[in-house]
């Protein structure tokens, strides 16, 4: 496997530009969703280590908002979509009509609605990184949770087994005037899938 630290630029500008079709088109998602334009900056992408994936969402101890689904077919993995709080209210909100009356506390109706926006947006990146790489991938049923960053991330490992030490991390913003929205997405190709992955993208990895 070789050193993903030693990826040239072209490399990262391929992953780059996988994150950027992907994001697009969950802008455009949810804009179909919520009957309203949606814009988004730029994501920013990268290939990361989970101990730096979990400092740029705050660390190990930060509450957040995850719709967690494993990924089946020719790129089996895991996929993540974090929200803050504080993104979440605003989705709630702005983007849905809905107010949350308590911090901290959902009703089964708001956990369904993010639940419901956080499939979409995941779906959208996943089939764009099929439809790029043209390898099969398939989500299976999301679950959406509220927990600690690493509460989380540990919690997919241990339902999983072993997985990467890498993940492909994309971090973006959605816009709706002047309301922002960060969206964390990342994923985590099983450890065999990713020669298969950046194969298929041109980029071996040997």
């Amino acid at each position: 496997m070789a050193n993903f630290y030693d990826f040239a630029e072209f490399q990262l500008d391929v992953l780059k530009e996988v994150g950027n079709i992907g994001a697009g088109n969950a802008a455009t998602a949810l804009s179909r969703l919520l009957d309203k334009p949606i814009d988004m900056q730029v994501p920013k992408v990268n290939l990361l280590p989970f101990e730096d994936i979990v400092n740029s969402l705050g660390g190990a101890e930060q509450v957040v908002l995850a719709v967690f689904l494993r990924v089946v077919g020719e790129v089996p993995g895991n996929m993540f979509f974090f929200f803050t709080e504080d993104s979440a209210k605003r989705l709630l909100h702005n983007f849905a009509g809905i107010d949350v009356e308590q911090p901290g506390s959902y009703s089964e109706m708001e956990l369904s609605a993010l639940n419901e926006i956080g499939n979409i947006l995941a779906g959208s990146y996943l089939s764009s990184l099929s439809d790029f790489t043209k390898l099969n991938m398939i989500p299976t049923v999301p679950a959406l949770t509220i927990d600690m960053v690493g509460a989380i991330i540990s919690y997919g490992l241990l339902q999983y087994g072993e997985m990467g030490d890498h993940a492909l991390f994309i971090d973006t913003q959605f816009l709706e005037g002047s309301d922002q929205v960060k969206g964390h997405f990342f994923f985590i190709p099983d450890p065999e899938a990713f020669d298969k992955l950046f194969h298929s993208l041109g980029v071996p990895l040997e």
